[in-house]
């Protein structure tokens, strides 16, 4: 491969050498890809609304040739996003409507997201917060903490608090600790989730220290949750395996929440590989999500059909271990949809009749036929919808 500039062993494993050196400019991404027409013009094109930023370890992932390379997909910019639909959003999930004190959105009654900052170790081309995400004039300062530990503080139904950007590991374990501390003072707050995507963009973030860090405030009062972000398995790399080493030996229980991509993992052959990686590496495939709305992105987006057909690929198939909960979040902040391929098929008297994987079926007995979701006119819906193949 290309080797646009030297480093040493110690400066490779060194995460601060690593942002330092994130490829920005089309000039260096030339140094590790052969840069096509279309990268060049999207990088022209694109770089003012949401720039470019990959660390050298990503781009030590990239296929040099290759332009479907899903390493590459995932890094640098298409001129597929210039293209806006009409059914896309600036901020598809409604953050800024629940938006209660800047840098937290209180949209579910029990839980909260927290944006610690703007800054990612790199900028995914699908990212759903395009519109702040790299954009440093858009980050909260800290004294626009103290706000939102005053919020959190005076709304006791507030149990659980998700910690993102961003990427909250951007920052110094100094900047953690002082979250963390204040979190584990309010005693409502009975765990939080660490949201960040550096165990595969940026494994050498996850040092020893972070895992002490986080052992530390790991306690009966507040537990905390390590919610990360493979997309395929050309990311669950050796490095990224170590990394997890280290996380888990914290005591952090380890959750993956992969964004179904088209050309990237929309098969159940791909979710399937990744998966059964990801829980040797001791990380629970969590969330399969159904790819945002958020401007010009529809080019990675999937068919719900694509999805469907995949966990009905995985459910049986494989351990429950590796079967993710398939979501849709739904626009403008309706929050997170289930979604699931249909097992019931029919209902007979006071029986129900079930479908398994296989494709075999059971009858189950059932009483409570008088429940809204089981009428006559919810199961013919569903039956009609599997007769033509929708389920």
């Amino acid at each position: 491969m290309k080797k646009p500039i030297t480093w040493t062993p110690t400066q490779w494993s060194d995460w601060k050498w690593q942002q330092k050196n994130r490829i920005r400019t089309i000039e260096q991404l030339d140094e590790w890809i052969d840069v096509t027409p279309d990268e060049r013009e999207a990088f022209r094109l694109t770089n003012s609304v949401f720039r470019m930023g990959i660390t050298p370890y990503y781009a030590s992932l990239m296929n040099q040739q290759d332009p479907l390379c899903p390493i590459r997909l995932q890094a640098v910019p298409k001129m597929s996003e210039t293209k806006i639909s009409n059914t896309d959003l600036a901020d598809p999930l409604g953050e800024e409507r629940y938006m209660v004190v800047p840098g937290l959105t209180h949209r579910y009654p029990d839980r909260a997201l927290f944006y610690t900052n703007h800054n990612c170790a790199m900028y995914c081309r699908f990212c759903t917060r395009k519109r702040k995400v790299s954009n440093p004039k858009s980050m909260i300062n800290k004294q626009a903490y103290a706000a939102i530990f005053d919020y959190l503080e005076n709304h006791p139904e507030i149990s659980d608090v998700i910690i993102s950007g961003g990427d909250p590991l951007s920052l110094s374990n100094k900047r953690l600790a002082v979250i963390f501390d204040r979190l584990s003072q309010i005693k409502h707050i009975k765990y939080c989730r660490l949201g960040s995507r550096n165990l595969v963009t940026l494994p050498q973030r996850c040092t020893d220290s972070l895992s002490e860090l986080l052992k530390t405030y790991q306690s009966r009062h507040l537990s905390i949750y390590f919610n990360t972000h493979f997309n395929c398995l050309e990311e669950a790399t050796d490095e990224a395996w170590d990394a997890c080493d280290r996380i888990a030996s914290s005591g952090t229980p380890m959750n993956n929440q992969m964004v179904l991509l088209k050309g990237i993992n929309d098969s159940t052959e791909r979710v399937l590989e990744l998966n059964q990686r990801l829980l040797q590496m001791r990380v629970k495939p969590y969330y399969m999500l159904q790819c945002d709305l958020a401007e010009g992105i529809s080019h990675f987006r999937t068919s719900i059909a694509t999805g469907l057909k995949i966990i009905k690929g995985l459910r049986g198939h494989v351990s429950g271990l590796a079967s993710p909960h398939y979501i849709l979040d739904a626009p403008g902040g309706g929050g997170k949809i289930p979604l699931s391929p249909n097992y019931i098929i029919d209902k007979e008297e006071d029986h129900l009749i079930f479908r398994n994987y296989q494709g075999e079926v059971y009858r189950y007995p059932e009483s409570e036929l008088e429940l809204d979701e089981l009428t006559p006119e919810c199961l013919q819906a569903r039956i009609t919808a599997l007769k033509s193949g929708a389920a």
